[in-house]
């Protein structure tokens, strides 16, 4: 257990679901949030508005590249103040801690040699980073000063293992260009861990390289940073940050949006599930993408031989089964032995048998599970079909409102209602669809009733606003039409 976990009961209620093997595991390292408050806003308005937000409704706000960089100049310049060191060896400790502040600062307070000496960074002033030498030979190309015509460039990080500065630059550059590395790019000897700072590589790299190097700092910046993550719009260059933590994430969906349109959900980064929380929605994923509904359909459409646990298809004749692998003889209808059926050769009359009152049930209940399941997929399915489709309804709800535009009075602003309706159905539908994967998991109760009960309002709704928005065009073009009269 990390000492560094969270601890604390988010005073939220946890989702109960029926599958036994169903665990949620979320990792104790939650990031505490420093808040900070801005006293100046105190003299600016005294006046205090309760706006309570709802329960799935989580405080986000969009960065674009810029605001990423800024984002990390600030927190390094806050580590470097309080530790008084260079900002480039605070960057480099805060890379080392995924950038929790909290962490740093108090494993620094009780071992600051330590923890330099794990994050790689190491005080040397006596030591310059590059020198000029005229009696030095480079220990990885074997090339000396006599070489270069008496004098040869060497540089070094401060644990003092120096090599030629062109030997450094490949090195640097294979990194970079190669294998896409710019957190832990490491000293060049071996067993050595001090880690090669932003103000080296500026120094070594070619300014496009540098520029590559900062593109892959600010990448590593958003994926190691526990309240920021990339959009997954396509085309799409900004992070969105989020103050929810992973233990949250057992009871809360942070549904956020980014600046480009593209609503999604901030702790798995796919698209918006309410109210489906993470874990969930993987297993349902998992489930409808793998192979293991090919297991159920087997169980609930063939049976296996008693003998020999072959699995077996009948696809016509008599219920008299012959394994064609061990040749055991037994009944299709109840499993039991063939040779106990006496003169009932074609005709069972044995359904509550010992012999196959086992195999029966396990038949049902692989049946009961597949129709289980397909009762919801099905559902499901359909409402991901509707919301694949949304992007044509919306072309041509644009066109509508283009028209009603042209042919009526009406200004666009006044025609943005089309646009809304249509939105407001896209919502619906989604919150819709991923209410079949949640009723599927859940504990059969009086709870679970009155989900089923709200769910078919919702689908009610749905219809109704469906409805509404055809006539509500249709009403639009009788007024258009009237006012052409």
């Amino acid at each position: 257990m990390d000492e560094y976990s969270d601890d604390e009961d988010d005073g939220m209620d946890v989702l109960s679901v029926g599958n036994d093997d169903f665990e949620l595991e979320y990792d104790d390292e939650d990031v505490v949030l420093d808040v900070l408050s801005d006293e100046d806003d105190l003299f600016l308005d005294q006046t205090v508005t309760d706006v309570r937000k709802k329960p799935y409704e989580v405080d986000f706000k969009c960065l674009t590249i810029e605001g990423i960089e800024a984002a990390q100049r600030k927190e390094a310049e806050h580590i470097a103040g309080m530790f008084l060191v260079p900002e480039s060896e605070a960057a480099v400790l805060l890379r080392h801690f995924q950038w929790n502040k909290e962490r740093l600062i108090e494993q620094y307070m009780d071992e600051p040699d330590k923890v330099k000496w794990e994050a790689g960074v190491l005080d040397n002033q006596a030591c310059p980073r590059m020198m000029e030498m005229d009696n030095f030979t480079c220990d990885i190309c074997f090339m000396s000063a006599e070489d270069y015509g008496g004098r040869i460039m060497t540089t070094s990080l401060p644990c003092g293992h120096r090599y030629c500065t062109a030997c450094y630059t490949h090195y640097a550059e294979q990194k970079v260009r190669e294998e896409g590395e710019s957190r832990r790019i490491q000293c060049m000897k071996d067993k050595c861990n001090l880690i090669v700072d932003e103000d080296t590589m500026s120094k070594i790299l070619s300014p496009t390289l540098m520029h590559r190097y900062r593109i892959l700092l600010d990448r590593a910046y958003v994926d190691d940073h526990p309240h920021l993550r990339w959009c997954p719009a396509p085309d799409c260059e900004m992070a969105v940050e989020c103050p929810v933590t992973r233990k949250q994430l057992h009871s809360v969906v942070p549904s956020v949006r980014c600046d480009c349109g593209h609503w999604f959900c901030f702790g798995c980064g796919l698209a918006a599930h309410q109210p489906v929380i993470c874990a969930i929605v993987r297993l349902w994923l998992k489930k409808c993408e793998d192979d293991s509904e090919t297991s159920n359909w087997i169980h609930a459409n063939t049976k296996e031989c008693p003998h020999c646990n072959s699995t077996i298809e009948k696809n016509g004749g008599c219920n008299h089964m012959t394994c064609r692998k061990c040749k055991y003889e037994f009944c299709w209808i109840c499993s039991g032995p063939w040779s106990e059926h006496g003169t009932s050769w074609y005709q069972c009359n044995r359904y509550d048998e010992k012999s196959g009152t086992d195999a029966r049930d396990a038949q049902a209940r692989s049946r009961a599970s597949l129709e289980r399941y397909l009762h919801y997929f099905n559902r499901y399915a359909n409402h991901e079909q509707s919301a694949r489709l949304d992007r044509q309804l919306y072309l041509r709800i644009e066109k509508k409102m283009e028209e009603l535009q042209h042919a009526s009075q009406l200004t666009w602003i006044e025609v943005q209602f089309l646009k809304k309706a249509a939105d407001t159905l896209t919502e619906c539908r989604m919150t819709l669809k991923w209410t079949y994967c949640m009723v599927y998991y859940l504990q059969r109760n009086n709870m679970t009733e009155l989900f089923e009960d709200n769910q078919r309002y919702v689908c009610m709704w749905v219809l109704i606003l469906m409805i509404a928005v055809i006539l509500n065009a249709l009403w639009r073009n009788f007024q258009a039409s009237l006012s052409h009269r």
